[in-house]
């Protein structure tokens, strides 16, 4: 894919060719509906709204699986309307949402803080609480400094928009998450795709970034765990096409913080790279059971987003309680590496199991484990036989994936026990063989 504003893609196109990000493509300027004039009505915004008929055609289907509440929980288990499902569709890999110690570490920041900051980090928003988590992270991910961002989504929002401008070229894995894209776009930097962990297409992409844009700066923008297929960047073969082209790379370890590398700190540190990465991300909605992100780097570059990015100074601050409960969680992962060593055992039972059944997997090599449907329609009702045999995951369908790629997104948690799991597969054979999947 070319840039945005050069070469032979323009940003409109760009756009349209990421409807997940931005919704449907604008009209062609050729058309009537464009044009306007007098045989043309006047468009309203919210057609879009009554003409999105989808969801509420799956869900006269029975077959509508996003929003479903949950009226209790206990971690590896939830209750939906009353009924017991095991939950295989949580990002809580290390299982510390119940653990006492972060619940209590919650309950005392709320008691002695308040309940809200309301105000920004730039502000009012700013506890000690803040200060003293932003320096334990960047002590943890081995950076200079640290930067806490209200949830994930705006972390990267901020990191790619304030560092990348109109003169800049951003390049992105053709798999990297929402919220990378919508940095990239939100920059207005020109924007570059290379194939997925793809390290040759990745050189070429850069060639051409040299050719087109001989005086820009470069990021290169990768996921750590990519967090619908489960599997890893190459960083060992990416970092050096990176730094020969004099670019600089951020690494998005939203699901692999708490999970890769011998200290669970990420992807970088599993490969043993962390001295190459220019920036890091990582949020905590994940395995520090609270919401919430950071970034990591520099000691100049955390100072120059903290006075920059607007998706930091404009959003009121991370509330104490959650604050709170990443220092606890964080303290927990760090002295308790048995945690990650069950949540791999537990992606061990669990991968072995499904393969052995006959699932097809992908290239997962993380306790994110999909299993590939590949039809739409098919992957709904495997979701939905899953879900009334009593297992929770996750339907992932275009275009939040490539086209007939649709798939079940299942994820382990170190707190799940082999019983569980063993149910859990005992279901996915009888679903598996009431749909026709294996």
């Amino acid at each position: 894919m070319g840039p945005n504003r050069t070469g032979s893609e323009s940003h409109a196109e760009f756009r349209a060719a990421n409807p997940a990000c931005i919704g449907s493509p604008a009209p062609d300027p050729s058309s009537a509906e464009a044009a306007g004039g007098p045989s043309a009505p006047r468009p309203d915004l919210f057609d879009k709204c009554r003409g999105f008929t989808r969801a509420k055609e799956a869900q006269a289907a029975g077959l509508y699986p996003y929003f479903i509440p949950i009226s209790g929980s206990e971690g590896t288990e939830v209750r939906i309307e009353g009924e017991r499902k095991i939950m295989l569709g949580s990002n809580n890999y290390l299982g510390l949402t119940h653990d006492p110690r972060v619940l209590d570490a919650a309950e005392g920041a709320a008691r002695t803080y308040g309940s809200g900051c309301t105000g920004s980090r730039f502000l009012n928003g700013t506890l000690d609480l803040h200060e003293k988590l932003e320096r334990e992270l960047a002590e943890y991910v081995g950076k200079e400094a640290a930067l806490v961002f209200s949830t994930g989504f705006q972390t990267n929002l901020g990191i790619i928009a304030t560092l990348a401008g109109r003169d800049d070229a951003v390049i992105l894995d053709k798999l990297d998450h929402a919220c990378i894209i919508d940095g990239a776009i939100l920059s207005q930097a020109n924007v570059y795709r290379f194939n997925h962990n793809d390290v040759a297409h990745l050189e070429n992409v850069m060639q051409r970034v040299e050719r087109e844009l001989p005086r820009a700066g470069k990021l290169v923008v990768v996921d750590g765990i990519f967090s619908m297929e489960g599997d890893i960047a190459d960083l060992p073969r990416i970092i050096p096409v990176v730094r020969k082209y004099g670019a600089r790379i951020l690494v998005d370890e939203a699901h692999s913080v708490g999970v890769m590398g011998p200290g669970g700190s990420g992807v970088h540190e599993h490969f043993g790279l962390s001295d190459d990465c220019d920036l890091l991300m990582g949020t905590f909605s994940k395995s520090f059971a609270s919401i919430g992100g950071f970034a990591a780097s520099t000691e100049n570059t955390i100072h120059y987003l903290k006075h920059h990015a607007r998706s930091l100074i404009f959003s009121a601050s991370m509330p104490p309680y959650a604050v709170a409960t990443v220092r606890e969680a964080l303290r927990i992962a760090r002295a308790e590496p048995e945690r990650r060593d069950r949540l791999w055992a537990n992606q061990r039972r669990l991968k072995d199991g499904l393969e052995a059944l006959g699932f097809n997997l992908g290239t997962t090599t993380t306790p994110v484990v999909p299993v590939i449907v590949g039809e739409t329609q098919k992957t709904f009702v495997f979701w939905k036989t899953l879900f009334e045999m009593g297992v929770f995951t996750n339907p992932v369908i275009p275009p939040a994936v490539p086209e007939h790629t649709s798939r079940i997104r299942t994820s382990l948690m170190a707190t799940h026990t082999g019983e569980l799991i063993d149910e859990a597969l005992e279901i996915f054979q009888r679903a598996g063989k009431k749909v026709g999947l294996i």
